[in-house]
C-alpha cells in the first residue's frame, strides 16, 4: 500500500509539474493577445483621426480601416474555455523549410532522427489553438488549427506517426489550465526534452472528451478530431464532396469544421460565402455557436430548411406536415401542378374579361374571347410569369392596333412606324388601359399563388392528371392552415423561379445630414456605403454563395434539392448524411433531384447511397463516438430491418449500463415522466425524449415542471441532435408514421451518449422484460 502511495504521489507531481509548464505558456500566450488588442485598439483610434481630415479619400480609407481593426478586435476579445487546447511534440523532420506559420513543414522524420539505442530528442513543440498567435520575433506561439502544421495532431497515430512523439489534449478555463490529456504516437522510443524524458500523462483525450456531459448546445470537436474527420476537414474543396457516417460519427460537426477550414485556406475564394443547409431549426440552434468558436463568423450563413427562402418569399416554416403529405409536396410531380397554377392564378380576383379604350378618336374593344388568345401566346413564352407581363402588354397593343384597321392607311413603312408610335403612346396614356392590366395581367407573389392552392376545386382542376383526388384533398387541407410547413417553403420558393420578379427602379440613396453639414454634399451628392455597410448588407441579401455544405442530406425531397441547387449555382459542394437515416420515402426521385441541383449526371448505383455520380470526393466516417456499444448493438437490430446488410459504424467505447425497457401501464404519460425524472438523476447533462410526431405537444406537458435539462422532441426533430441520455417512446409508434418509419426509429434510438431507456404502448406487443418486438431478436 505505501508503495502504491509513493507511485500516485509521484505521479501526482509530474502531472502538477507538466499542467504548470503548460500554465506558463498560456500565460505568455495570453501575455501576446493584450500586446495585440492595444495595437487593434490604436488602429480604431487612428481611423477615427483619420476620418477628421473630411476628405472623401480619407473617408473611404477610415471606413475600411475600422472595418478590418474591429474585425481584428472582435476576434481578439474573444476569450473562449479552451482556447489553447493541444500541443505535438515532433522529432526532427527531413528538410528545415518553415512554413508561413513559422513552424517547419517536415511531415516524417530525418534520418537519425531515432539514435541506434531507441531514444530521440524533441526537436520541436508546436502548440495549437483556435486562432494562430506569433511572438514579436514573428516565432510561433499558436499555431491555428486549421494550418498546415496542426494536420499531425488530429492524424499521427501509434500505426502512422509521422514526427509525433507526443500529443497532448489541454483542458483550460478561461486563463486557467486545469488539465492534461497525453497520447504516446511512439512507445517504443524513450524521447528526451531540455535534458528531460518525455512525460505522459492521463488515459487518452478522446476517451476524456466523449464522458463530458451535453448541453443544450454543440461543442466544437476541434480538440478531439480523429483522423478519418481531418481528412474530410483538409479535402480540397471539389466540384462535390461526398461524406457519408452512421450515427455518431461526427458528420454534422465536421461539415461545421470543413466551413471554417475552406475559408482559412483560402479566404478571397469563399468571400461570396459559405452556406450550410441544416433539417430542422432545432439542430441550426444545436450547431450555431461552433463556428465563433472556431475563430470564424460573418461569411458562414447556417439555415434551417424551413428558413431557407426567407429572402425571397419572407416567411419561415413553423408548421409540420403528415408524411403523407409531405410526399406529395416533396415530390417532382408537384413541378408541373406549380407551372399551371402560377399560370392559372392569373385569371383569379375577378379578372376582366373585356377591354375598352379610346385611339385616334375611335373607341376600340376586345372581348374576353380575343384576351384569352393573347393571353394563350403570351404565356407561350418560357420566360417567369411575372416578366411575361411586357409581352402581354405587347400583343394587346398588337390586337387593338389590328383592330383600329390603321396599319392599311400607309404603304410607306416610316409612316407606318410612326403612326403605330402614335397609336401606342395615346393607347398607354390612357388610365383605362392601365387599370386593365394591372387587373388582368396582375404581379404575382408565391404566397397569393399557394393561398389559391388552397381551394379544392382549383387545385384539382390544375392538377388533373398528376394527383389523385386523395392527394388533392390532403395538400388543400394543408393549405389553409395558418403558417408554412417546411414543404411549403420548397413550393414558394419554386413558385418565386416560375413567376420571377420583376425589375424594380433603382432607389437613390438619401443625402447624409451630417455631409451636408460638413460641405461634402458637392463632392459627394449621394453617400455611397462604407465597406462595412455593404458587406453587411450582402450578407442580408445573399441568395448564391460559393460554397454549400448540405447537412443530412439524406432527408432532402426533390422539391427541396431544388430549392437548395438555387443557392449554389456557382458554388462547390459538400453533400453529408446517410442513407440509412433517411426519413424520404423515394430515394432514388430525391438523388436524382439532388445530381441536377449540383449540377453532375445521374447514375443510379447498386453500391452506396441511390445515384451518386461518379465525380467529386467520396468519403466515409466508420467509428461511432457518441454511443457507447451497449446502444449501438440494440439500434443495430432497427438498422439490419430498416436496411439489410448495411453495416453500422464501429462504436469506440463500452460503458456497461445496457438500456432499459419500461412497460406503460395504464398511463403512457406517467410512466414517460418517471422515466425522464429517474434519468435527469443518472446523468448530468441533458435528457432527450423521443415521440412520434402528432405526440409532441402532448410530450411536452408530461415533462412540464422537470427543468430546462429535460426535452420533448418528435421524431423528425431528433435528427443530428446528442443528448446524455434518451427516452424513446413507443417504437411501433415511430416506426408505423411512415414508409421511411424504421430508419427514423434508428435515428431516435441512437441520439444518447450515456444511457438509453424504450418505453413501451399498446403498439408495442412487449415480451415479458418489457422489450418490444421491434427491438427483439
Amino acid at each position: 500500500m505505501a508503495a502504491q502511495a509513493r507511485q500516485a504521489d509521484v505521479h501526482d507531481s509530474v502531472r502538477d509539474r507538466e499542467i504548470s509548464v503548460e500554465q506558463e505558456h498560456l500565460d505568455r500566450v495570453y501575455r501576446r493577445l493584450e500586446e495585440k488588442i492595444h495595437e487593434a485598439e490604436f488602429l480604431l483610434q487612428d481611423a477615427v483621426r483619420r476620418g477628421q481630415v473630411g476628405t472623401p479619400g480619407a473617408l473611404a480609407e477610415r471606413d475600411a480601416q475600422v472595418f478590418r481593426a474591429g474585425l481584428h478586435l472582435s476576434r481578439l476579445n474573444n476569450e473562449f474555455e479552451d482556447f489553447l487546447f493541444g500541443r505535438i511534440d515532433l522529432l526532427r523532420g527531413k528538410d528545415g523549410k518553415k512554413g508561413p506559420d513559422g513552424a517547419y513543414t517536415a511531415v516524417e522524420p530525418a534520418e537519425g532522427a531515432v539514435r541506434e539505442d531507441g531514444t530521440a530528442d524533441i526537436a520541436e513543440t508546436l502548440h495549437i489553438g483556435r486562432i494562430g498567435v506569433l511572438d514579436e520575433n514573428y516565432a510561433p506561439l499558436v499555431i491555428d488549427w486549421r494550418a498546415p502544421a496542426a494536420a499531425p495532431f488530429y492524424r499521427a497515430t501509434p500505426v502512422a506517426p509521422g514526427r509525433v512523439v507526443r500529443r497532448r489534449v489541454i483542458r483550460s478555463k478561461g486563463r486557467r489550465v486545469l488539465g492534461v490529456e497525453d497520447d504516446l504516437m511512439r512507445p517504443e522510443i524513450k524521447a528526451y526534452l531540455d535534458g528531460r524524458e518525455l512525460a505522459v500523462i492521463g488515459d487518452g483525450a478522446l476517451m476524456a472528451a466523449l464522458g463530458r456531459a451535453r448541453t443544450h448546445t454543440m461543442r466544437d470537436i476541434v480538440a478531439s478530431i480523429q483522423a478519418e474527420q481531418d481528412r474530410v476537414i483538409r479535402a480540397p474543396a471539389a466540384s462535390v464532396t461526398y461524406v457519408e457516417g452512421g450515427p455518431g460519427t461526427g458528420k454534422t460537426a465536421v461539415a461545421l469544421h470543413r466551413a471554417a477550414y475552406l475559408l482559412y485556406q483560402d479566404r478571397r475564394r469563399y468571400a461570396g460565402g459559405i452556406l450550410i443547409v441544416s433539417p430542422t431549426p432545432l439542430l441550426v440552434s444545436y450547431t450555431e455557436g461552433v463556428l465563433p468558436s472556431l475563430g470564424e463568423e460573418g461569411q458562414v450563413a447556417i439555415r434551417a430548411l424551413g428558413s431557407l427562402a426567407h429572402e425571397t418569399v419572407g416567411v419561415e416554416a413553423t408548421l409540420y406536415d403528415s408524411p403523407s403529405t409531405a410526399r406529395v409536396k416533396g415530390s417532382l410531380r408537384m413541378l408541373k401542378v406549380l407551372r399551371k397554377a402560377a399560370r392559372g392564378a392569373l385569371e383569379l380576383n375577378d379578372s376582366p374579361t373585356r377591354l375598352r379604350v379610346v385611339a385616334f378618336g375611335r373607341r376600340l374593344e376586345l372581348e374576353a374571347e380575343e384576351l384569352e388568345r393573347v393571353r394563350h401566346t403570351a404565356l407561350g413564352g418560357t420566360a417567369p410569369v411575372n416578366l411575361l407581363r411586357p409581352r402581354a402588354r405587347k400583343l394587346l397593343l398588337d390586337a387593338l392596333w389590328e383592330k383600329s384597321g390603321a396599319a392599311a392607311r400607309h404603304d410607306d413603312p416610316e409612316l407606318a412606324a410612326e403612326l403605330r408610335s402614335s397609336f401606342d403612346e395615346d393607347v398607354t396614356g390612357e388610365d383605362a388601359f392601365t387599370e386593365f392590366l394591372d387587373a388582368w395581367w396582375p404581379e404575382l407573389t408565391p404566397r397569393a399563388v399557394l393561398a389559391a392552392m388552397a381551394d379544392e376545386k382549383r387545385l384539382g382542376r390544375w392538377s388533373r392528371r398528376v394527383l389523385t383526388p386523395a392527394e388533392v384533398r390532403r395538400v388543400a387541407r394543408s393549405l389553409r392552415r395558418e403558417g408554412y410547413s417546411v414543404h411549403d417553403i420548397a413550393l414558394l420558393d419554386e413558385l418565386q423561379a416560375i413567376l420571377g420578379t420583376p425589375a424594380r427602379p433603382r432607389r437613390r440613396r438619401e443625402i447624409d445630414p451630417l455631409d451636408q453639414l460638413t460641405g461634402l454634399e458637392e463632392l459627394m451628392p449621394v453617400r455611397e456605403e462604407s465597406q462595412r455597410e455593404r458587406a453587411e448588407r450582402l450578407a442580408r441579401e445573399r441568395t448564391e454563395y460559393a460554397h454549400v455544405i448540405v447537412d443530412e442530406a439524406q432527408d432532402l425531397t426533390p422539391l427541396q434539392w431544388r430549392m437548395v441547387g438555387r443557392r449554389g449555382r456557382q458554388a462547390t459542394w459538400t453533400i453529408v448524411g446517410d442513407p440509412a437515416q433517411s426519413s424520404w420515402s423515394d430515394p432514388d426521385e430525391a438523388a436524382a433531384a439532388r445530381d441536377e441541383a449540383l449540377g453532375v449526371r445521374h447514375h443510379p448505383v447498386k453500391a452506396g447511397p441511390p445515384g451518386l455520380s461518379p465525380r467529386g470526393r467520396r468519403f466515409r466516417l466508420t467509428v461511432n463516438y457518441r454511443n457507447p456499444a451497449e446502444i449501438a448493438d440494440l439500434a443495430a437490430k432497427v438498422l439490419a430491418l430498416a436496411m439489410p446488410g448495411t453495416e453500422p459504424p464501429t462504436a469506440v467505447r463500452s460503458t456497461g449500463v445496457t438500456p432499459r425497457f419500461a412497460v406503460a401501464g395504464d398511463s403512457l404519460e406517467h410512466t414517460v415522466r418517471a422515466e425522464a425524472a429517474r434519468l435527469l438523476e443518472q446523468v448530468e447533462g441533458t435528457v432527450g425524449v423521443v415521440v412520434a410526431m402528432n405526440r409532441r405537444a402532448e410530450a411536452a406537458r408530461w415533462l412540464a415542471g422537470l427543468g430546462d435539462r429535460v426535452v420533448a422532441l418528435g421524431s423528425l426533430e431528433a435528427k443530428g441532435l446528442e443528448y446524455d441520455a434518451t427516452v424513446v417512446v413507443s417504437p411501433a409508434e415511430i416506426a408505423d408514421e411512415s414508409p421511411a418509419g424504421l430508419r427514423v426509429l434508428y435515428v431516435a434510438l441512437t441520439r444518447a451518449t450515456q444511457q438509453l431507456t424504450v418505453v413501451s404502448g399498446e403498439r408495442d406487443e412487449p415480451d415479458a422484460d418489457g422489450v418490444p418486438d421491434l427491438l427483439r431478436d
